[in-house]
This record gives structure tokens, C-alpha cells and sequence, in this order.
């Protein structure tokens, strides 16, 4: 069978003339003989080729013919990807995870710093230990550890120093709290209006306190603390642990006094978070 239809047959006296031999090239159709494979097909009663549905495969694209300028921004998302395709990413449900496994070997040592991640350890703006208290707040809500650091506080009179959490405000009550004084005999107090950096007699107008307390997110809003104060002119060591259970997440800390007459009035204070 013929691969084209002329849509007409000469008889042994017909002539031939320019308009019948026109009519044949204008007026000739395809067949479906004319395809050969599966690439193409031909759109009957009119007798025009086609690219048939689905009928480009890889055996039809030359090498090299995909190039990025040709594929839509956009038009290729996860979901059209393997696993394979990632190496060593892995997909579910159309998001791309990197293979922890290969994170080691694929990671050059020292290339990823604080300003790359995400929920970064972060440091606080240093203030001077001055006034009835110092505030810190704005710790954002990822937070899991707080560091409070003191630098030589002061105090203008006998008063202990006092750490104190809150969430959305300054929490003073519901502390389960204890400090120590580590020296040649030991004292201790037990609070539950905050952490109480404790020097008992020590705890005068000259003492400057030095040292750190860590709270740590244990769940559910509960944060336990341990730090370690000493006093530069004193051989006493402060030791205070305990915990505080919050409304909902810790977003500040208060540095002030268990005598709240008596004011901070030297050193420095930071907080830490990450």
C-alpha cells in the first residue's frame, strides 16, 4: 500500500495536463503506511502527520539537545526527581533532606559558622550592672540554653544577687532553687523568688561576683539552672541549682537583688542564647 493517496486515478485516456498535475500535488494526502514506528501518526479523514501522544522517547532525542535555557524556570520540581537523582539527598513526600550520612565527608572542616545556621548561638548586648535591675528580653522562642555571665557586680549594700526568668513577664515566685557557700565552713539558703547568687556574710558593698548560670530547657517550659559565682575579694565560691517551670516560652531574664531597696551599682552582665 502506498504511503501517500493522490486523491485521484488517471484512466488510460485521460490527459495529462498542468491543472490535473497540480491538483495531485495539492490535494495528496498521508496514509497511515507512511509511519514507521511509533513517533508519529497520521490525523485521518485529513491526511496530515502528527507527533503522536507520548511518542518522543529518549530514542528520538539527540545528545546534548536538553539544555537549561530550554527547560521553563520552575517546570522541574522535587516530586519528578528519584532518590538517585539527589546522590546524597533524599526525597519524601517532594522535599529534599541531605543524607546525614554523607554529611561528614561532604562538609570541608571549619566551613560552617554561626551566621549560617538558622538558630545560631547568639550573644546579647553587654550592660552595666546599675539600678534596681537589668533586663534582658527578646530571647526568641528556639532558645533550649541561657547563659547569664556576670563580670564584677556590685551591690551598694548586703544584698545577694538574684537571677529571675519570666515569659512574657518577670516570673518571681515558683522557683525550687538552692545556693551554696563553698569555703572553709558552708553556708546555704533555699529560694523561690528566684536564683540567688549567695555569699551570706560575704555578700557586702565591696563584693564583686564573677561567674555564670546555665538554664537549660528540660520541656515542657521547664528550665533547670547550675552556675558557679566566686568573689574577687573573698575566697568564697557561690554554687546555685534548681528549676523554674513557665508559662509558656522564656523570653527574658531579670538581674537584681533579693533586697529590692538595694541597687546593682558595678560590673558588667550578659546573657548568651542558643
Amino acid at each position: 500500500m502506498g504511503a501517500v493517496n493522490t486523491t485521484y486515478t488517471f484512466t488510460a485516456t485521460d490527459t495529462i495536463t498542468s491543472t490535473r498535475m497540480n491538483n495531485i500535488i495539492d490535494e495528496t494526502t498521508m496514509t497511515p503506511a507512511a509511519v514507521i514506528g511509533t513517533t508519529l501518526e497520521v490525523v485521518m479523514p485529513a491526511g496530515q502527520m502528527k507527533i503522536r501522544s507520548q511518542g518522543i522517547t529518549s530514542n528520538e532525542m539527540g545528545a546534548n539537545s536538553v539544555t537549561t535555557t530550554t527547560i521553563v524556570d520552575g517546570a522541574i520540581t522535587p516530586a519528578k526527581l528519584s532518590n538517585s537523582d539527589f546522590g546524597d539527598f533524599t526525597v519524601l513526600n517532594g522535599v529534599a533532606t541531605i543524607d546525614s550520612s554523607a554529611i561528614g565527608g561532604a562538609i570541608p572542616d571549619g566551613s560552617v559558622t554561626p551566621a549560617k545556621l538558622s538558630q545560631p548561638p547568639t550573644l546579647a548586648t553587654l550592660q552595666t550592672a546599675t539600678g534596681t535591675s537589668v533586663d534582658f528580653t527578646g530571647i526568641p522562642s528556639w532558645a533550649k540554653r541561657v547563659t547569664v555571665m556576670f563580670n564584677g557586680v556590685s551591690t551598694n549594700g548586703t544584698s545577694s544577687v538574684l537571677i529571675q526568668a519570666g515569659a512574657g513577664s518577670v516570673i518571681t515566685t515558683g522557683y525550687l532553687t538552692g545556693s551554696a557557700i563553698i569555703t572553709s565552713g558552708t553556708a546555704a539558703v533555699n529560694n523561690t523568688n528566684g536564683f540567688r547568687v549567695y555569699f551570706g556574710s560575704a555578700d557586702t558593698a565591696a563584693a564583686l561576683r564573677s561567674g555564670s548560670l546555665v538554664l537549660n530547657l528540660i520541656g515542657s517550659n521547664a528550665w533547670v539552672a547550675q552556675g558557679i559565682f566566686a568573689l574577687s575579694n573573698d575566697n568564697s565560691i557561690s554554687a546555685v541549682a534548681g528549676c523554674i517551670p513557665l508559662s509558656g516560652a522564656l523570653d527574658r531574664i531579670r538581674v537584681t537583688t533579693v533586697i529590692g531597696s538595694q541597687n546593682l551599682d558595678a560590673g558588667s552582665i550578659n546573657i548568651s542564647y542558643e
